[in-house]
C-alpha cells in the first residue's frame, strides 16, 4: 500500500514544549549536552584528542556550541552509553541542516573524537569548511555513483579504531511529518563488514534529535527546546552468526535488515521525545517520495 505523506496541522514545526520536556525528565536523566563531561564523569580520550588536531578542533567545537546555547535549549539522556575507547557507530537523525551538530557536539563533549561522513559540499564552505575537514570530515560526494568507495573508507576508518557518525538517511528528511524517512543501505554494510573484518560486533548506537525543526534561525528567540537521545547500542550478533558463509560481502538480506532494525529504532525513539506516534500509514519513502507501509 503506498500513500501520498499528508501533513498534520500538528506537530512537524511545533516547539517541543516544556511540558512534554517535564514528561521525558521524569524519565530520563537529562543533561545539558553543551557542557564538557555532561555526564559528571571526566574521561577524555587523550590519544584520540590528540591526534584530531586538538586545537582547531577545540575552536570550531567552542563555536558551534555558541550558536547552539544561543539557538536553543538542549539536553539529552544516554550519553553514558558513548565507549571511553575502541570504535563504534552513531547513526544520527537528519531532521534539519542545524541538528547535525548536535551529536557531534554531545560526543566531542563527552572526551571522543569521531570521523563524520558528510556530503562534500560542506568542504568547500567559506572558512567554516576547512575546519570541518581538519576536525575529521569525510566528505561524501553525493550523487556519484561511488557509494562503495565511500562505504570502503567508512570501513577503514572503523577498523582503523576511530568511532564515525553517520547520517543514514542521506540528506535532510523529506518526510512532510519530518520523521525519520527510508535509510540508505549503506549503514548496514559498513556495519556488518568492518564487524567482520575486525572478528568481533562493532557497537552501532542510533542518536535521535528533536525540536530543532521550530527553530527561526534568524529570530530563534525565545529559545527552543531539542532533546538529543543517544541510545544504547543496537544488538545484531544474530546477523553475524554465518559471518563464514557470505562470501566477499556481506548478504543483501542481512544488510536490508540491519539497516530497517536502525531506522525502526530511530522513529520509536524520536516517537518518545515528540510524545506521539508515528503516522499510521507508514514510512516515508526516499526513492518514490511516497509514504510505505512498514516491514
Amino acid at each position: 500500500m503506498v500513500s501520498k505523506g499528508k501533513p498534520s496541522p500538528r506537530s512537524a514545526v511545533e516547539p517541543l514544549s516544556d511540558v512534554q520536556v517535564d514528561l521525558l525528565r521524569e524519565k530520563h536523566h537529562l543533561v545539558d549536552p553543551t557542557q564538557y563531561y555532561p555526564t559528571g564523569v571526566h574521561r577524555p580520550n587523550a590519544a584520540e584528542i590528540a591526534a584530531q588536531n586538538p586545537k582547531a578542533t577545540d575552536r570550531l567545537l567552542a563555536g558551534a556550541t555558541w550558536v547552539v546555547r544561543n539557538r536553543c535549549k538542549v539536553l539529552a539522556w544516554g550519553l553514558e552509553n558513548v565507549p571511553e575507547t575502541g570504535t563504534f557507530i552513531t547513526a544520527a537523525t537528519h531532521v534539519t541542516q542545524f541538528d547535525v551538530f548536535i551529536p557531534m557536539m554531545s560526543i566531542f563533549h563527552m572526551g571522543r573524537r569521531p570521523r563524520y561522513m558528510a556530503k562534500a559540499e560542506m568542504a568547500g564552505w567559506p572558512i567554516i569548511g576547512k575546519w570541518f575537514r581538519l576536525v575529521g570530515m569525510q566528505p561524501v560526494p553525493r550523487r556519484t555513483g561511488q557509494a562503495r568507495v565511500i562505504e570502503e573508507e567508512s570501513i577503514n576508518i572503523i577498523t582503523g579504531g576511530r568511532p564515525l557518525t553517520v547520517w543514514p538517511e542521506g540528506t535532510v528528511t523529506r518526510d512532510p511529518l519530518k520523521w525519520p524517512m527510508s535509510l540508505k543501505p549503506g549503514i548496514g554494510y559498513i556495519a556488518l563488514e568492518s564487524s567482520r573484518r575486525l572478528g568481533k560486533q562493532v557497537p552501532l548506537f542510533p542518536a535521535v534529535t528533536w525540536g530543532a525543526a521550530s527553530i527561526n534561525h534568524w529570530w530563534p528567540w525565545p529559545r527552543k527546546n531539542v532533546v538529543l537521545c543517544y541510545d544504547t547500542a543496537l544488538d545484531y550478533a544474530d546477523l553475524l552468526a554465518d559471518v563464514d558463509t557470505w562470501g566477499d560481502k556481506p548478504p543483501a538480506d542481512a544488510v536490508n535488515e540491519l539497516t530497517e532494525r536502525v531506522r525502526a529504532r530511530m522513529e520509536a525513539l524520536m516517537s518518545e521525545i515528540r510524545g506521539e506516534e508515528p503516522p499510521p500509514e507508514g514510512l516515508w519513502d526516499y526513492p518514490t517520495m511516497t509514504r510505505k507501509a512498514r516491514q
